[in-house]
C-alpha cells in the first residue's frame, strides 16, 4: 500500500462575503501532470483595507497578475518566479488605471505554493500567513514586505518548508486576525473541516464587528491511500477429467464407489492446498505494503570541477586546523594555566608588590613633596601604588598593612584631584516617615519643599517650617498633589499631578501668600514624564517670565511667553530649531540667558535653539578611585557663561563643581564622616555669596535639608607619623625606605585655592 499527499481547501463563498469587502481569492490546481510537477498549486489572496469598486478592481488586477506570471515564467525555481510575479503585478498596479488615488502599501499579498510535499510563502502588506502543525500555530519565518504599489526596488522574501500530512495553512487578511485572534483561528483549523473552518472564522469575524477586508483560505494536507492489488494466475482444470467419456460401470463390486470417494477427497484436499497457500502469500503481501519504501536512486555524476573544489575546500580545513592547534600551543605556553604556584611563591610575589607600592609612596610623600612639586609624576606614582596593592591582595598579603597603605595612597590622589570632605548643617528636619520630593529657593529666598501633599516653606534662618499649601487648596476645585516646584519672578510656581500650573506669590516672610492657577494656552498635557519646568525673567519690574517645559511627546521643549496683563501663558513655540532633541534623557533643566540640560553621562548647552560643542570634563578620579559617573542634577551661579555649574553625581554621592565657559574641573566635594551623605539628594540649589565669597550648597533628602559652604577647610600644617607597617608575616624581607609623614584626612598637605572666574557684563 502507497501513499501520497491530497490538499483540501476552503474559501468563504462570494454569497456570504461582506458587501464592502475589496478582497480577492484564487486557488489554481493544476490538472496537467508536467505543470503540477513543475509548478504545482497556487492559493493566493489579495486584500485591502480600503472599501470602493476601485480597490476591489485592483485586488482582482494583483490576483490575476501574479497568477498569469507565475505559471507562465520558466526562467527559475519557485522561489525566484513568485518573487518576480509579485514585482510584475506591483509594476502593473502602479502604471494601471486600477492603481490611480491608491495609497503606498494599501493592499497586501498573501501566496502560497505547494508542489508535492514543498511548501514556498510570501506575504506583503496586510496579509499574514499561519502554519498548523501538531496543533501548533507557527508563522513562516521570513520577513514580510510592504503592501502594494511600492517602489520598484520591491523585496519580496519567500520562506520554502516542509508540508506534511496533518499540516495546514491559513492565509488571511490582518484586519480578521485581529478582530478573531489567533487562538480561535488555530482552534478552528484543527478541529474543523478547511472549509467550515473558514466559515466559522468568518461567523466570528462578523459576529465581532468586522467590517472591510474578510479574505480567509484554509488548507489541509492529508493522506490518499492507493490499493495495489495482485491477481494470481490459477491453472484451469475441469472438474470432471473424464466428462463426456461413455459410462461403463467397473466388473469389480464396489469398485466405481471407492473410485468416485477418493476422487472426491483428491479434489477437497488440493483446494485446500491452494486456500492456505492464497492466504499466507496474502498475508506476506500485506506485511511488505505496509515497509516503507526507498525511492529509486538515480546515479550522479559530479563533475570535474566540483571535485576541485571539494580538495581545495578539505585542504583549507586541515591547514585551518593546523593553524588552530598552534594558536593554542602558543596561547598555553605563554598563559601556562597548569602551573602550580606554591604558597611560597605567591607570598614572595606579594611581600615585593607591598615592598613597591611602599617605595613609590614614600618617594610621593618623602622629601621631594611630589604632591607640590610634580603634581604628574606624583599621580602617576600613586596609580602604580595602587596595582601593586592589589596583586599584593590577590596573593593574601597582610590585609591590615594593605589597608594603611592604601588609606594613604587615597589621601594623596583626593588632594591631588580637589576633594574637598564637607559637613552639612541640617535646616530642617522632616517628621519620621516623611517623603521629601522636591526642593526649589523661593522668590523670598527661602526654602520651599514637597512633603508628602503639602509645600512647605522653610526659613533659612530660623529653621521655621510653615505649611503654604495643601491639596485642595485655591478656587475651583483646589489644586491636586503638589508634582514640580519653581521660582518665576516674584512667584512660586507649583504643577500638580494632574498638569496643572498654579502660582503662590507671598505677602510677607512669615509664609504668608495667596494662590491662584494659571492659564497656559495650548493642548499639551503635562503628565508624569515631564520632569521639570524652569523660567525666564524678561521684565523684573512687572514681574514677567518665559515659562520652559521639556516636552518629550514632541522632543522639544516648549517656550511659553506671558500674556500682556501677566495672569497667563500665551500657545507655545518650539524651542529647538531643527528637527527637536532626546528630552526624554532630560532629568533637569538651567537657563540663566543659555539653557542646560542634565542628563546621566553629560550636561547640553544650548544657545538659540540649537545645541553648542560645551561638554564637561571627565572627573580626574574617573579611572581609579571613582569610575564612571551618573549626574542627576545641577545648580549654578553667575550668569550667561560666566560662573559655575554645580553637579551631583548620584552614583558616588558627590558634587563636582565646574567651569560654565570651559567645562573644566575646578573642585569636588564630598560629605565627611559622620556627616549627612550626599545621597539620595531630591533637589538642590546654590547660594551665590558673591566672587569674594564661596557659594552654599543646599540641598534635600528625604529625611530633611541640609546647607554646607563648598570651601575648602583651613589648612594645616602635617604633623609627621609613623610610615605604617608593610610587614605581611614573620618572612625576613629587605628594608623599606625612609619612613615620611602620613597625612590624615582632617590633615591634608597644604593646596591653593583655584580663582573663580568673574562675571562678565
Amino acid at each position: 500500500m502507497a501513499s501520497r499527499l491530497a490538499l483540501k481547501y476552503g474559501v468563504v463563498s462570494e454569497e456570504d462575503r461582506l458587501a464592502n469587502s475589496s478582497d480577492a481569492v484564487l486557488v489554481t490546481e493544476p490538472t496537467t501532470g508536467s505543470k503540477a510537477r513543475t509548478k504545482g498549486s497556487l492559493y493566493l489572496i489579495v486584500t485591502s483595507r480600503t472599501a470602493g469598486g476601485r480597490t476591489r478592481e485592483a485586488c482582482r488586477l494583483v490576483g490575476d497578475t501574479i497568477r498569469r506570471e507565475y505559471y507562465y515564467d520558466e526562467s527559475g525555481g519557485i522561489s525566484i518566479v513568485l518573487e518576480k510575479a509579485i514585482r510584475a503585478a506591483n509594476r502593473r498596479l502602479r502604471h494601471a488605471r486600477e492603481g490611480n488615488g491608491l495609497g503606498p502599501g494599501s493592499i497586501g499579498v498573501a501566496v502560497a505554493v505547494v508542489r508535492s510535499n514543498e511548501l514556498y510563502v510570501a506575504t506583503c502588506g496586510d496579509a499574514d500567513a499561519y502554519l498548523v502543525r501538531s496543533a501548533r500555530l507557527l508563522m513562516p519565518e521570513h520577513e514580510s514586505g510592504g503592501g502594494l504599489p511600492a517602489a520598484e526596488a520591491l523585496r519580496v522574501d519567500v520562506w520554502r518548508g516542509d508540508f506534511s500530512v496533518g499540516d495546514s495553512l491559513v492565509l488571511s487578511s490582518s484586519n480578521v486576525v485581529e478582530s478573531v485572534g489567533t487562538e480561535e483561528l488555530k482552534n478552528a483549523v484543527v478541529t474543523l473541516h478547511p472549509q467550515s473552518a473558514v466559515e466559522h472564522l468568518h461567523h466570528l469575524f462578523v459576529a465581532a464587528g468586522g467590517d472591510g477586508s474578510d479574505a480567509v483560505l484554509a488548507i489541509e494536507a492529508t493522506e490518499t491511500s492507493l490499493v495495489k492489488s495482485e491477481s494470481r494466475l490459477v491453472p484451469v482444470s475441469p472438474s470432471e477429467p473424464l466428462s463426456g467419456a461413455p459410462i461403463s460401470p467397473s466388473p469389480i463390486p464396489l469398485a466405481d464407489s471407492i473410485v468416485g470417494a477418493a476422487s472426491a477427497v483428491q479434489d477437497r484436499a488440493v483446494a485446500a492446498k491452494g486456500a492456505v497457500s492464497d492466504g499466507f502469500s496474502g498475508a506476506i503481501n500485506r506485511v511488505l505494503d505496509l515497509m516503507p519504501r526507498r525511492r529509486t536512486s538515480y546515479r550522479r555524476i559530479a563533475p570535474a570541477t566540483n571535485k576541485r573544489e571539494t580538495r581545495r575546500r578539505s585542504a583549507v580545513a586541515v591547514l585551518a586546523f593546523i593553524g588552530i592547534i598552534a594558536v593554542l600551543g602558543v596561547v598555553l605556553w605563554y598563559w601556562n594555566p597548569f602551573k602550580v604556584e606554591t604558597p611560597i611563591e605567591q607570598v614572595t610575589r606579594g611581600e615585593a608588590a607591598l615592598v613597591a607600592a611602599n617605595e613609590k609612596v614614600s618617594e610621593v610623600f618623602g622629601t621631594a613633596d611630589l604632591l607640590n612639586a610634580d603634581p604628574p609624576e606624583a599621580q602617576r606614582l600613586l596609580r602604580l601604588a595602587l596595582g601593586d596593592l592589589d596583586r599584593a591582595a590577590t596573593a593574601e598579603v597582610d590585609p591590615n598593612a594593605i589597608s594603611r597603605l592604601r588609606d594613604r595612597i587615597i589621601v594623596g590622589l583626593e588632594d591631588l584631584y580637589g576633594t574637598v570632605e564637607v559637613a552639612g548643617d541640617q535646616l530642617y528636619s522632616a517628621p519620621p516617615g516623611a517623603d521629601i520630593t522636591g526642593l526649589v529657593r523661593g522668590p523670598d529666598d527661602a526654602a520651599y519643599v514637597i512633603y508628602g501633599q503639602t509645600v512647605v516653606r522653610i526659613d533659612p534662618e530660623s529653621g521655621t517650617a510653615v505649611n503654604i499649601v495643601a491639596v485642595g487648596d485655591g478656587p475651583g476645585q483646589g489644586i491636586g498633589v503638589p508634582r514640580l516646584l519653581a521660582r518665576g519672578g516674584p512667584d512660586l510656581l507649583i504643577v500638580d499631578e494632574r498638569g496643572e500650573l498654579w502660582r503662590w506669590r507671598p505677602s510677607d516672610t512669615q509664609g504668608g501668600g495667596t494662590l491662584g492657577q494659571v492659564r497656559v494656552a495650548g493642548d499639551q498635557v503635562w503628565d508624569a514624564s515631564v520632569v521639570d519646568v524652569e523660567t525666564f525673567v524678561i521684565n523684573p519690574d512687572q514681574g514677567l517670565y518665559r515659562l520652559y517645559v521639556p516636552y518629550p511627546a514632541s522632543s522639544q521643549i516648549l517656550r511659553y511667553d506671558p500674556t500682556a496683563d501677566g495672569s497667563g501663558f500665551s500657545v507655545p513655540a518650539p524651542y529647538f530649531l531643527g528637527e527637536g532633541e532626546d528630552v526624554a534623557a532630560f532629568r533637569q533643566l538651567l537657563i540663566d540667558g543659555d539653557v542646560y540640560a542634565v542628563t546621566s553621562p553629560n550636561v547640553i548647552r544650548y544657545f538659540n535653539g540649537r545645541a553648542t560643542s560645551f561638554a564637561l570634563d571627565d572627573p580626574p578620579d574617573n579611572e581609579d578611585l571613582r569610575p564612571g559617573h551618573d549626574y542627576a542634577l545641577m545648580a549654578a551661579t553667575g550668569t550667561r557663561g560666566v560662573g559655575q555649574l554645580v553637579v551631583w553625581d548620584q552614583l558616588h554621592g558627590r558634587v563636582i563643581v565646574f567651569d560654565k565657559n570651559e567645562g573644566t574641573v575646578l573642585e569636588q566635594f564630598i560629605a565627611a564622616p559622620g556627616s549627612s551623605p550626599l545621597t539620595d539628594v531630591r533637589g538642590m540649589y546654590i547660594i551665590d555669596n558673591g566672587q569674594d565669597e564661596p557659594p552654599t550648597l543646599v540641598w534635600a533628602r528625604p529625611d530633611g535639608i541640609y546647607q554646607v559652604v563648598l570651601e575648602e577647610p583651613d589648612d594645616v600644617a602635617p604633623t609627621p607619623s609613623p610610615t605604617p607597617s608593610a610587614e605581611p608575616s614573620q618572612t625576613p624581607r629587605p628594608s623599606l625606605a625612609t619612613p615620611t609623614p602620613e597625612p590624615t584626612p582632617t590633615e591634608r598637605p597644604r593646596r591653593t585655592p583655584r580663582p573663580t572666574p568673574a562675571p562678565t557684563p
